[in-house]
């Protein structure tokens, strides 16, 4: 199904139903249900996360990152700047390259996968500087407005392309889990779960083709957020906490180091970690099945599926500035308490 839908986008072919006809009734019965549940506390304004990170390290020679999407890209769900993913991934990144990281966020809460070539307008309208690496979040409003998913993925193949053309790294948090809101009963949740990975694995097929790479954000952390879906999601039980945005963070952190060189791990395949290299559209079905999975693409038409082991992040040598410090050193102790085993299973609650 991820072929058909990665293929429809690229040849201009019509929609494919994710979900059959008989299906339909239950499926609107499910909603209404779920909806007087979820949201039923109200998520505050995303704060800006825009700004210098890791002043610890100077100003000067930033890293440039920028953060496109929908609400969590934005950070929809808590209320400090440094809680938004933005600011944990420019704090961790800062701490492993040692250097400043600047920051620009133009994700908009509610966005679909159509908003995104406004946002890469606007990203790409300064041309004193291109960012260095672009982090992408989409998808989950794409499902729930029922977005024909040929149509999604053709926009977010698009915005990949015109970034990697425009010299930026670009890594794609596919579409999340929404089965694991915990307020959507069963069948919705079951039916809410294979529309999305099937989402999640052609938007990593079309990444991939343009050369970019996607972690899956699929099912919350899995055990994380099942164990501890009050501490995970915010107030409206439908966008993380800070915890839960941290702790999805940190699963995307090792790629987007890696992707500029930082990461002391290469892309050669570890066998004891279930790493391997596989047709693309096998990698993004299995990416999907396991969430905080990489992908990546290598001889066409083949992919890298990789589980990067997350490390101890090595600590700040000096701190010219409190604030900048703890910061970082926040970023270092959330990346150290991550196990190295197994494979980090990250992801994002949709908005």
């Amino acid at each position: 199904m991820a072929r058909r839908i990665a293929a429809g986008a690229a040849y201009g072919g019509g929609s494919i139903g994710l979900l059959g006809a008989a299906a339909v009734g239950l499926v609107l019965a499910e909603v209404q249900l779920a909806k007087r549940s979820v949201g039923g506390g109200s998520a505050p304004i995303p704060p800006r996360g825009d700004g210098l990170y890791g002043m610890a390290f100077g100003r000067s020679d930033p890293l440039y990152l920028a953060v496109l999407g929908d609400s969590t890209a934005a950070g929809q769900g808590v209320r400090r700047a440094g809680q938004t993913p933005g600011a944990l991934l420019a704090s961790g990144l800062a701490a492993v390259a040692e250097r400043p990281v600047a920051v620009r966020n133009i994700a908009l809460p509610g966005a679909q996968s159509d908003d995104l070539e406004r946002q890469v307008t606007l990203l790409l309208a300064d041309r004193t500087r291109t960012p260095d690496v672009c982090v992408i979040m989409i998808g989950a409003n794409d499902v729930t407005h029922r977005m024909p998913p040929t149509q999604s993925v053709r926009y977010l193949a698009s915005a990949v392309r015109r970034l990697r053309t425009a010299g930026a790294e670009v890594i794609v948090g596919t579409c999340p889990d929404l089965g694991t809101i915990e307020p959507v009963y069963q069948p919705l949740r079951w039916l809410a779960r294979r529309v999305s990975r099937q989402l999640a694995a052609a938007q990593t097929i079309v990444v991939v083709e343009q050369g970019g790479r996607t972690v899956s954000l699929g099912d919350l952390l899995g055990p994380e957020f099942a164990a501890n879906p009050r501490e995970m999601f915010g107030v409206d039980n439908y966008h993380p906490s800070a915890e839960g945005y941290a702790t999805a963070a940190m699963a995307m952190l090792p790629t987007l180091c890696a992707v500029l060189g930082l990461w002391p791990e290469s892309d050669a395949l570890d066998v004891d970690r279930h790493e391997d290299m596989l047709p693309v559209a096998r990698a993004a079905a299995t990416a999907a099945a396991e969430a905080g999975t990489e992908v990546t693409g290598a001889r066409a038409p083949w992919a890298l599926l990789k589980h990067r082991r997350r490390r101890r992040l090595p600590a700040a040598e000096a701190a010219a500035e409190a604030t900048a410090a703890e910061a970082v050193e926040s970023a270092v102790e959330a990346a150290s308490e991550q196990p190295e085993q197994p494979p980090a299973r990250g992801s994002v609650t949709p908005n």
